[in-house]
């Protein structure tokens, strides 16, 4: 079944010099001054076939910056995807073929795969945990837990397993967690000098606020402007009572600037329990380990006969 997960976003993504960079990168820092195996062995004007193939069940990402790497090493091989970014494959499952210089494939083969293996690894833990909370109001959501310089291809990997990003970065969103707020004395006083810090700055910009008890879920809703709450750590039962007491925020007419705050779930999520947390009734569980812990999809790339 073909999950193509794409949009205008996934596109952008896929664009960006960002991720062209992070790719030249890889490749600078596989190839050094050369392979000298390769070199050793293969004639440079030696051409050939290779097909890309995946070992077990998962959900296929990071095709098009496979593609990238051997475009990097050698513009003229041929890359063919044979599957669609976000589909589910089986082992076996052929997701590509490369043609042209084999030495240009061998040189491109260990970062292509790199990128292949570790994008597809977290599209298809994305997708379990997607699927676990099916028929629910909640959405799987990633974090900044990302391996340093591929946070924009590991948020991808996010999107095409079915999950949705947060912020990508620190300029994103306001996001005040328990350090900001011991270092400010308390909740209120965080929030409230963020509030005037983006007043006199005339920004208009989310701000989410993580609270670790029903006090300070209590104490985040005296005040207007806030858009998310963060229940970070809690219980399935102070899950519960933390949704009735934002409901009743929605719901009362001196909460109506404040009736859409949504309410994400972080901390200690699995899939064992991520279901029980989804019917609640929050909107968003944020799942660290979706990027930093994701198992490698096992994915390999054979030199066909000549």
């Amino acid at each position: 079944m073909t999950n193509p997960k794409r949009n205008s976003i996934i596109d952008e993504l896929l664009r960006s010099n960002k991720v062209s960079r992070i790719v030249e990168e890889a490749i600078i820092e596989d190839l050094g001054m050369g392979d000298i195996t390769t070199e050793a062995i293969i004639a440079s004007e030696t051409m050939g076939d290779a097909k890309i193939l995946v070992k077990e069940s998962g959900v296929i990402a990071g095709l098009e910056v496979a593609a990238m790497a051997f475009y990097v090493v050698e513009p003229e091989l041929s890359f063919h995807p044979l599957q669609t970014e976000g589909a589910g494959v089986a082992p076996g499952t052929v997701v590509a073929s490369v043609k042209g210089s084999l030495a240009g494939i061998l040189k491109a083969e260990r970062t292509a795969l790199n990128f292949l293996q570790r994008m597809s690894g977290i599209a298809t833990l994305t997708r379990k945990f997607v699927q676990a909370v099916e028929g629910t109001r909640a959405r799987i959501t990633d974090t900044r837990k990302t391996a340093p310089g591929l946070r924009i291809l590991d948020k991808l990997a996010v999107k095409l397993g079915g999950g949705v990003n947060h912020r990508f970065g620190l300029d994103d969103m306001v996001l005040i967690k328990d350090n900001h707020i011991a270092a400010a004395g308390g909740i209120s006083q965080a929030i409230e000098r963020c509030l005037a810090y983006l007043q006199d700055k005339s920004t208009t910009i989310r701000i989410e606020v993580e609270t670790t008890t029903l006090e300070q879920v209590g104490d985040v809703l005296k005040h207007k402007g806030i858009h998310r709450i963060m229940l970070d750590n809690f219980s399935i039962e102070d899950i519960r009572r933390a949704v009735r007491l934002v409901d009743a925020a929605r719901q009362s007419s001196k909460s109506a600037a404040r009736h859409d705050v949504e309410i994400e779930v972080s901390g200690n999520v699995s899939l064992e329990n991520v279901r029980h947390i989804a019917e609640t009734g929050v909107d968003f569980i944020s799942v660290g380990k979706l990027t930093h812990s994701a198992k490698a999809l096992d994915i390999s790339l054979e030199i066909l006969p000549s």
